[in-house]
C-alpha cells in the first residue's frame, strides 16, 4: 500500500481541485508527490469519532484522481508500415467455442473474432470517500465509480458508411486505499456496545467471581495442597503456575491498541460487473521504475523478434503457439510468414499447430490481431510523452491478497473465466506546448477449456486495448463521431444493434410496414 504525507494531501486538494486549468501544469508530477510504501514500523494514527468529518474531507484518491471525467477514443496510428486506415482506436480479440462444440467433445475447435472499436469511459469521484470498519482497524478509501460503453466499428462491403454496434457495457468501482487508523476501545465505546449481562451467574457458581462486566481472563491456580481457585489474570504473580484459562467476554479501554495492524500489499482495487455474467475483483498497485512511481518518458513496448511474448499474444502456448516460441519467434513487425497464406497439410504442418491458429495471423488486422498492445505502441510512436504512471492489476496474484471472479452458471459451465490481467497507463502528452492527459489500457481475460487432444487444459486469451482522451482533446472529425454514437444516439439503441438500424427502429420509414416500395 502506498501512503502520502497528510499535509501534502491537504495542499494537493487545494491546488488540483480548485486551480484553473492553466495552473495545472505538471499535473501528474503534483499528483504523485510524496508517496512511499506503508511499512510495519510506520506510525499509525489513532481514530477518533470527532475527527471523522475532517478525515472524510481529506480522503486521498491517489492516482485515481487523474481519472475523473469522461474519456473517449482517440484514434492515431503512426506506424507507416500499416497502410490500412484505422477505423477505431481500440482493438479486441475474442475466442469462443465453435458452434456445435461443448467442453467435453471436439477438442479445441474455436471461433475467432477481432474488431476495432470506439469507447466512452466515465469516472466519477465519490465525495467523502468510504469508511471500512474492522474493529480495532479502520480503513478509509477514495472511491471512484466507472461506467464503460464500447461499440465495434466495421466497414461493410457495399456500404459507404461505417457500421457501429454496441458490444460491451461495464460498470463498477475503483478503490484507493487512503488511510489506516487504529481504533482502540474506550470507556464510551465499551458501554455503548454492551452485549453481556452485568453479573454472570456462571462465573460466580463455577469460578467464584463476584464482579461486574469481567474484562479480564480468569486463570486457575492451586495452593501447596493442590486446592484449586480462580483469580483475574492481573492478580497472577510473576512465575506463578496456572492450569486453566477462562476467556473474558468483555473488553477494557485500550484493547486493540497493539494491533494486529493492516498492512495491505496492494493500493488499488477494481470491482466490475460484466453483462455476460461475470463479476470481477482485481487488486494491484502502481508499478515503479526503481524508486519512482512517476516514470519519465514514454512507455516502452518491444519491436521486431521481441514482440513475440506469449503473455501478451492472442495465441497462448496451450494453443500450440502457431509453431513459434520466444527462441523461435515470429517477428510481428514484418509481414506474416508465408505459411499463413498457404494451404496447410500434414506434410507442411505436422501436428496441426499452424492451422489451428492460421486464421488469427491471416486476419486483416494483423499484427494487432496477434498482439493488440502493438496498437498502443504505434500510437505512442508519434507522440511526445513527458511522463506516465503505470497501474498493474490482476484477479490472480502470485502471492498475498487475491482478487477473484464470480461467473453465472452458464458462463461457468461453458466459457469459464478464470483470470483477468489489467494494465493502465496514465500519460502526460505534450502537444503544441500544452499538457494533455491520455489513457491507454490493456485487459486480458483468460478462458479455460478441457479441450486438449491429450486431455490438457487450453487457455484462450480475450484481449482489449485502447487509447483515450478527454473529448476536448480529440480532433473535430473524431469528436463528431463520438457525439453521434455516445451522446446523441437514439434512445432505442441496444448493445447489439448497429446505430443505423437503431435509428430506423426509433424513426421507422413512413408507409405500410409490410409493403415497402
Amino acid at each position: 500500500m502506498l501512503k502520502r504525507k497528510k499535509e501534502i494531501i491537504q495542499d494537493l486538494n487545494a491546488r488540483l481541485f480548485k486551480a484553473a486549468p492553466e495552473e495545472k501544469k505538471g499535473y501528474l508530477a503534483q499528483l504523485m508527490d510524496g508517496y512511499s510504501k506503508l511499512l510495519i514500523d510506520d506510525p499509525v494514527r489513532p481514530f477518533r469519532e470527532e475527527n471523522l468529518q475532517e478525515i472524510a474531507n481529506n480522503v486521498d484518491y491517489g492516482i485515481l484522481a487523474a481519472l475523473e471525467g469522461t474519456w473517449v477514443s482517440y484514434n492515431a496510428n503512426y506506424n507507416k508500415n500499416i497502410t490500412r486506415p484505422s477505423l477505431g482506436s481500440g482493438i479486441h480479440t475474442t475466442i469462443m467455442p465453435s458452434p456445435g462444440t461443448n467442453p467435453g467433445t471436439i477438442p479445441g475447435k474455436f471461433s475467432f473474432d477481432t474488431e476495432e472499436y470506439i469507447e466512452k469511459l466515465t469516472f466519477e469521484l465519490v465525495p467523502g470517500g468510504v469508511r471500512n470498519r474492522g474493529g480495532a482497524t479502520e480503513l478509509f478509501c477514495g472511491a471512484v465509480k466507472y461506467d464503460q460503453t464500447i461499440k465495434s466499428v466495421n466497414k461493410v462491403e457495399g456500404k459507404s458508411e461505417l457500421e457501429y454496434a454496441g458490444i460491451h457495457e461495464e460498470n463498477g468501482m475503483y478503490l484507493w486505499l487512503s488511510d489506516v487508523y487504529n481504533y482502540a476501545a474506550t470507556k464510551e465505546t465499551i458501554e455503548k456496545d454492551r452485549g453481556i449481562h452485568a453479573f454472570s451467574e456462571e462465573d460466580y457458581k463455577k469460578y467464584g467471581y463476584k464482579g461486574d462486566y469481567r474484562n479480564e481472563p480468569l486463570v486457575e491456580v492451586r495452593d501447596e495442597n493442590g486446592n484449586s481457585s480462580y483469580i483475574l489474570l492481573s492478580q497472577l504473580k510473576e512465575g506463578q503456575k496456572y492450569y486453566e484459562i477462562i476467556p473474558a467476554q468483555e473488553i477494557k479501554p485500550l484493547d486493540g491498541i497493539t494491533g494486529p495492524y493492516f498492512i495491505p500489499d496492494y493500493s488499488i482495487s477494481r470491482s466490475g460487473v460484466i453483462p455476460h455474467g461475470s463479476t470481477i475483483t482485481l487488486l494491484g498497485d502502481i508499478a515503479p521504475s526503481g524508486p519512482n512511481y512517476l516514470i519519465k518518458g514514454t512507455p516502452q513496448f518491444p519491436y521486431g523478434d521481441a514482440t513475440w511474448q506469449p503473455d501478451y499474444l492472442s495465441i497462448s502456448p496451450t494453443m500450440g503457439g502457431a509453431g513459434a516460441s520466444v527462441k523461435n519467434p515470429i517477428n510481428l513487425d514484418e509481414p506474416a510468414p508465408a505459411w499463413v497464406h498457404e494451404k496447410l497439410t500434414d506434410e507442411n504442418d505436422p501436428g496441426s499447430n499452424k492451422i489451428y491458429t492460421q486464421r488469427i495471423l491471416a486476419d486483416e488486422l494483423y499484427p494487432y490481431c496477434v498482439r493488440p498492445d502493438m496498437r498502443l505502441r504505434d500510437t505512442l510512436s508519434g507522440q511526445n510523452v513527458a511522463n506516465y504512471v503505470l497501474i498493474q492489476m490482476s484477479s490472480r496474484m502470485k502471492t498475498g491478497a487475491q482478487g477473484g471472479i464470480l461467473n453465472v452458471p452458464f458462463v461457468n459451465r461453458f466459457v469459464p473465466t478464470v483470470e483477468v490481467d489489467f494494465r493502465l497507463w496514465i500519460e502526460t502528452v505534450i502537444e503544441d506546448g500544452k499538457e494533455i492527459l491520455q489513457l491507454q489500457y490493456e485487459q486480458i481475460i483468460f478462458f479455460e477449456f478441457d479441450f486438449g487432444n491429450d486431455g490438457g487444459t487450453t487457455s484462450w486469451p480475450h484481449i482489449q486495448v485502447n487509447t483515450l482522451r478527454k473529448i476536448e482533446d480529440i480532433p473535430a472529425d473524431q469528436r463528431k463521431i463520438i457525439d453521434e454514437q455516445f451522446f446523441n444516439a437514439p434512445s432505442g439503441m441496444s448493445m447489439t444493434t448497429p446505430a443505423s438500424n437503431a435509428e430506423n427502429a426509433v424513426n421507422p420509414p413512413s408507409g405500410c410496414p409490410y409493403h415497402k416500395s
